[in-house]
């Protein structure tokens, strides 16, 4: 909670009128009080997933599906949000405002940056120079990312494989396929603390034995 308080304050104090959901996955009975009274707080609303579901964390195939249908019932967009990540009050409306100006795009992602300013995962590749939004081929990750209505409403998220822990690749790729264009806005920066939420996987960099045994033998972080 250390980081995921810090940061959903940061969302909700965004410009301009939106519906914020926080996904509580399966976190301890202390960690999902502190939200409860945060939600109460900060006026947003709360899932708690394991109220819906009995399946274990990560449970990101029931977010996103949930999400979809919520978005698409609101005739809106949806922009995912991690708990690593911290936003600036015009975060959320820069990304909408270059989607729906820019025609045919499926997904919008913002750039994330360390605290010195440098880009850093999901986007190292991004050269620090670019200034332009770039049509991206690769993947975009959810770190903070907005997928528009009119992919939402051309892509089922009942089709996502239940073998699998995460699918930015998956939907990114999807959006493409089905003629839209994904989009990395370098100017849109975010603050990325990776994996703070999910420390095990900073194992990726540190000790990529141990991560490759979890991921293989034990099922974990299945992309």
């Amino acid at each position: 909670m250390h980081t995921a308080i810090p940061a959903i304050e940061k969302v909700c104090q965004s410009s301009g009128e939106n519906l914020y959901l926080v996904y509580n996955d399966y976190s301890t009975p202390e960690n999902r009080k502190q939200l409860e009274v945060a939600a109460s707080q900060k006026g947003f609303g709360l899932i708690n997933i394991e109220d819906q579901i009995s399946s274990p964390s990560p449970n990101y195939r029931f977010t996103l599906q949930d999400a979809r249908q919520r978005a698409i019932d609101a005739q809106a967009g949806l922009l995912i949000i991690e708990s690593d990540v911290f936003v600036q009050p015009d975060t959320i409306e820069q990304l909408f405002g270059f989607a729906q100006k820019t025609p045919n795009c499926g997904m919008v992602a913002a750039i994330t940056v360390d605290e010195d300013g440098k880009i850093n995962f999901p986007y190292s590749y991004v050269k620090p120079t670019n200034s332009l939004p770039i049509a991206s081929e690769h993947r975009l990750s959810f770190c903070c990312t907005l997928l528009t209505l009119p992919l939402l409403q051309k892509l089922n998220f009942d089709q996502l494989s239940e073998k699998k822990d995460w699918y930015d690749v998956q939907i990114s790729k999807d959006s493409r396929r089905l003629g839209f264009s994904n989009y990395i806005l370098p100017n849109v920066k975010v603050l990325h603390q990776p994996h703070s939420s999910r420390p095990w996987k900073k194992l990726k960099y540190s000790n990529p034995v141990k991560y490759y045994i979890r991921k293989w033998f034990l099922g974990k972080d299945r992309i």
